[in-house]
């Protein structure tokens, strides 16, 4: 599936949906994140690590 522009319009019951837990390794911010490329919120890099 190929995907342009903006986000996809997707229903997915929020029990169905199990966030992981992220450090950013360029500001230090955790957060929870799902997806196989989380962002981070605080600084937008892409440099993160699952804890």
């Amino acid at each position: 599936m190929c995907s342009v522009g903006g986000p996809m319009d997707i229903d997915i019951p929020p029990d169905r949906i199990k966030p992981k837990n992220y450090r950013c390794n360029e500001c230090s911010e955790r957060f929870k994140g799902i997806g196989k490329n989380p962002i981070c919120p605080s600084c937008q890099s892409e440099d993160v690590t699952e804890i």
